[in-house]
């Protein structure tokens, strides 16, 4: 009588014991390999980061292109466009014969890599919303005052070019 009805169940036991902690370990592969994809990211090229730790604010250092890590719930990288980019920005101002100047100039701008942590901790993300428009028209203003209408037309290339030394300064 101590023979079992089915012969194989011992080893369907054993089989499915392997098949169980096989299964867990996928499981903790799986969740392991989440965690560590998750403090992955990718930096574009004409893209630079910086880190903003919770405990230690934003960090000096601007990460470059490439695969990095950084520390999941404690750090977060705030990725900055470095490309050349183009805005228009309308002015409307006075001549020095009080005559209204419509200028739209297109600007081609980037941020100053080295200056991106001091940029985001003054400015944020959107420094080109924020600067641009307030900077061209200040220098636009002072720059067309210091002409009449009729030399603001005959004298285009010195104005450009003054416009484009002061908008570099």
């Amino acid at each position: 009588m101590g023979e079992d009805i089915y012969p194989f169940s011992g080893s369907y036991i054993k089989a499915a014991k392997v098949f169980e902690s096989i299964g867990k370990f996928g499981l903790a592969l799986a969740v392991g390999g989440g965690m560590v994809n998750s403090a992955l990211y990718n930096m574009d090229a004409g893209h630079r980061a910086v880190i903003f730790d919770r405990f230690h604010g934003v960090q000096n250092i601007v990460v470059g292109e490439g695969t990095h890590f950084f520390i999941l719930w404690v750090q977060k990288p705030i990725i900055f466009d470095c490309c050349s980019q183009p805005r228009n920005v309308p002015v409307i101002t006075g001549s020095k014969d009080l005559q209204n100047v419509n200028i739209t100039p297109c600007i081609l701008f980037q941020p100053v890599t080295s200056q991106l942590p001091r940029i985001f901790t003054s400015v944020r993300e959107d420094y080109d919303e924020r600067v641009l428009p307030f900077i061209t028209t200040e220098i636009l203003k002072s720059l067309v005052a210091r002409f009449d209408a009729g030399e603001l037309i005959t004298q285009r290339k010195l104005v450009s070019s003054q416009v484009s030394n002061d908008l570099m300064e």
